[in-house]
């Protein structure tokens, strides 16, 4: 029996000239396309405090709220077919965060070492993010559904 993996995304706004998504793409790994902060959520914790913990590992952004929640993705592993649960979170980012930065990962975990350009981009997105994880943006807003899913 296959077990299930619970897991975490954030669709992290910010309202700076209007809403905008925080994405990042993997400096070197272009392959992997941009995405939003989203990882495991360890035994006993919390889905927002996943969430926030994902967030400023991924990105550095230490200061976001959670707002709500915008759905689960029951979608299994794209390349492994694992079933997996992600819970998918509204955050709130300051509206006077970055523009755009670089991020190392640190600690020990997988991601350790990775770096990540991070940015905010307006919405609705012009384009799907990788592995579809722009799939529940309408949920928070209909008038954030990417462009190309309407």
């Amino acid at each position: 029996m296959q077990t299930l993996r619970k897991r975490i995304a954030a669709y992290v706004i910010r309202d700076h000239t209007g809403p905008e998504l925080l994405v990042f793409d993997h400096i070197g790994i272009p392959d992997a396309g941009t995405q939003i902060p989203a990882g495991g959520i360890r035994t006993g914790e919390d889905p927002h405090a996943a969430a926030l913990r994902e967030v400023t590992e991924e990105t550095g952004l230490a200061l976001c709220a959670v707002i709500g929640t915008a759905g689960i993705d029951r979608r299994p592993h794209p390349v492994t077919g694992q079933p997996r649960h992600t819970h998918v979170l509204h955050l709130r980012a300051p509206d006077d965060a970055p523009d755009t930065w670089i991020h190392t990962v640190g600690g020990d975990d997988t991601d350790a070492g990775l770096r990540f350009a991070c940015r905010f981009v307006p919405l609705p997105l012009s384009e799907p993010l990788a592995d579809e994880q722009d799939l529940l943006l309408g949920e928070l807003d209909p008038d954030w559904t990417t462009l190309t899913r309407r």
